[in-house]
């Protein structure tokens, strides 16, 4: 398994763990104004640490929204409390991935798991957002890519936000429902909006500044700041152009023999219809169309069931 050089450090959130909302490391803070209920997350993997850096430096700033409510969550604390340089990849999760267990099935099931008691303290507070910006990273290297679930509202948003330059409209996961696609995140007639923002390669320390710079803009668009406020701590650079590349189909390994057979490029364009992508025994996948883009590739969770990639393509310009 790749171990990269680790550029940033992760910070100590002791602080912040007591928020005085019942659930740990969960933070609401109120404006007394009528306005949305904004939710940002940070944590949902416990190795993607710009997350977590973004986060305490808001928490540092004192910031008191101009209106409606603003959640502030650390997520899985048990996985980043495992965080060791040394091998920064197991503590992604402690018993599953976070990510994969919003589903009412898995819920509000029988199973149980670290991350799943972690899920349900936290889903009362996903449940009431109207606005959620989750903050994650990559295992390989890659500019960075809004997810924007399901849903074109959800593109639509990010467009509004203007980061970053490649937008992502996933087919849902196989292993399990994300949070920014529960309930009305996913539903194109609800007004609910939610984005994941994937801000490079984890420990690269251009990723900090990915999250830090989208958690701005995030909350000026949303009004929980004012636009004075966040100029003074913009950091970045908006693309001048954002694309919008659809996924048709996740790739899903279903042994430890899974392989690409393409180079693991993020975002890597050009492969043309019939291209073998990957193979895992006598399943191969085949670019499904010419220009077919490679969508965060990686080998680092291989693991049957997990997704090893995505095929997709850009929407024209």
């Amino acid at each position: 398994m790749n171990n990269p050089r680790i550029e940033l450090e992760a910070p100590d959130i002791s602080p912040w763990q007591d928020g005085g909302t019942g659930v740990d490391w969960v933070h609401v803070l109120e404006s007394g104004r009528a306005g949305p209920t904004v939710l940002v997350q940070a944590l949902t993997h416990g190795n993607e640490i710009c997350g977590a850096i973004a986060l305490d430096a808001l928490m540092r700033e004192g910031l008191h929204p101009r209106q409606g409510r603003l959640i502030l969550v650390f997520a899985n604390v048990a996985a980043y409390q495992r965080f060791d340089p040394a091998d920064p990849h197991r503590s992604r999760c402690v018993d599953e991935d976070l990510n994969r267990v919003w589903g009412d099935d898995r819920l509000f099931g029988t199973g149980d798991s670290v991350e799943l008691r972690r899920a349900r303290e936290l889903q009362p507070f996903v449940d009431q957002a109207d606005l959620v910006l989750d903050i994650h990273s990559m295992s390989e290297p890659c500019r960075p890519i809004m997810v924007c679930g399901t849903a074109d509202k959800n593109a639509a948003y990010a467009r509004e936000l203007g980061v970053p330059g490649d937008l992502l409209l996933d087919t849902g996961h196989p292993a399990g429902l994300r949070m920014v696609e529960r309930g009305g995140f996913s539903d194109a007639a609800s007004p609910k909006q939610a984005l994941l923002i994937e801000c490079g390669q984890h420990w690269e320390r251009s990723a900090a500044d990915v999250a830090w710079d989208t958690l701005v803009r995030f909350l000026r668009l949303s009004g929980v700041v004012d636009e004075a406020w966040a100029a003074q701590r913009l950091r970045l650079q908006p693309p001048a152009v954002q694309r919008t590349v659809r996924v048709t189909e996740p790739v899903v390994a279903r042994s430890a023999d899974f392989h690409f057979l393409v180079p693991v490029v993020s975002l890597g364009e050009g492969h043309r219809a019939g291209t073998p992508m990957a193979q895992d025994g006598e399943q191969v996948w085949h670019a499904p169309y010419d220009d077919c883009v490679l969508v965060m590739p990686g080998m680092n969770h291989l693991k049957p069931g997990n997704t090893m990639a995505r095929l997709g393509r850009y929407d024209p310009l």
